[in-house]
């Protein structure tokens, strides 16, 4: 014999409808569209990038092993490259976010607020 316990009460915050007419405002698109216009392309160009660093060791080995200074080559210099590619983009990405999707963001948290008031 099994007896059902009642649902814990949910959370509070906004209903199905309140996320239905963020999703449908003009502010939540244009969010969407800007982090879009930053996130695919950096997205497309960081893959080549990487693409090209594994292409060009497979297949360019003598180039790749080109001394730069020392036992320094130029894989190991792509290779560290990487790293910087990736941190440089993650900074690019907080300076844009910063600046074009927090405040829509707010704005967005704000009205959302609004309408469960």
């Amino acid at each position: 014999m099994t007896t059902k316990s009642p649902d814990p009460d949910p959370a509070p915050g906004p209903d199905n409808g309140t996320y239905q007419s963020i999703s449908e405002s003009t502010t939540y698109q244009e969010l969407r569209k800007r982090f879009r216009s930053f996130v695919f392309p950096m997205t497309v160009a960081f893959l080549l990038w990487y693409l090209l660093y594994v292409v060009l060791s497979a297949y360019a080995r003598g180039f790749m092993g080109t001394k730069v200074v020392g036992n320094i080559n130029v894989a190991l210099v792509f290779g560290l490259l990487q790293f910087v590619s990736t941190f440089l983009i993650t900074w690019w990405y907080a300076k844009f976010a910063a600046r074009r999707l927090d405040p829509a963001a707010e704005e967005i948290r704000n009205s959302a607020s609004e309408v469960r008031s």
